[in-house]
């Protein structure tokens, strides 16, 4: 069974199955294929409905689902098993010209510190390109997005008092992506950093990516960011 919903950040699809509810968010997927890759009989793209919970155990579709790296799939279990955790450190994994996925406990705030949405994973923009801000929607390939995803740093300012378990990710309005909470980052390279503060650029043209160096000023960058409410 599959219905329309309207959730926070847009409309989603809802496909229900024997203890699971499979829920899906056309506008986060940049066709990572994790979900067809792991498990074909649920997910189908070349049949309508292309998800089909029903197809296997709800613990297996659930386990794929997990791998998504973009939250473009989650899931409600209806059978009095355990919802989905974040994972229990939060990490940035920074991709060579396109997204940085992250995971964890994530809270996406608006520029007033209101929570828009509570996530376990997100593929976040940095092309400045994207639809659906802050969230990747693969458009950096047709702008022609081009960055090698080097992180260029091996330490980051220290955490004081943070919340060891939810980073919070607030969108600047017309601005930078400003990250609080301890966190790992990793660049495409391998290299990482531990850190419990940055300010991630989304405009696409920082001269210290993936870091903001305040051009988003100098280029008129506007987000059209969602708010809470």
């Amino acid at each position: 069974m599959a219905a329309d919903t309207g959730g926070s950040m847009g409309k989603t699809r809802q496909y229900e199955g024997e203890g699971i509810r499979v829920i899906y968010d056309a506008g986060r997927c940049i066709h990572a294929a994790e979900c067809v890759h792991g498990l074909g009989a649920v997910f189908d793209p070349d049949r309508r409905p292309w998800i089909d919970p029903a197809a296997a155990p709800a613990e297996e579709v659930a386990a794929v689902i997990r791998r998504c790296p973009t939250g473009a799939l989650r899931y409600e279990r209806l059978d009095g098993a355990s919802q989905e955790e974040p994972a229990p450190t939060n990490e940035l994994r920074v991709t060579a010209d396109g997204p940085i996925f992250a995971s964890g406990d994530l809270a996406i705030l608006d520029a007033e510190h209101a929570e828009i949405e509570r996530d376990a994973r997100a593929a976040l923009c940095r092309c400045g390109a994207s639809n659906n801000k802050p969230f990747c929607d693969g458009t950096h390939a047709e702008a022609g997005f081009a960055d090698p995803g080097i992180l260029g740093v091996t330490s980051m300012p220290p955490a004081g008092d943070e919340d060891p378990s939810t980073l919070s990710i607030r969108l600047r309005a017309d601005g930078p992506l400003v990250l609080e909470g301890r966190f790992r980052i990793e660049g495409s390279d391998r290299g990482e950093a531990d850190g419990a503060a940055c300010a991630l650029c989304r405009c696409g043209y920082s001269n210290n990516k993936p870091f903001c160096d305040g051009t988003h000023r100098q280029i008129g960058f506007e987000a059209d960011d969602p708010k809470a409410g």
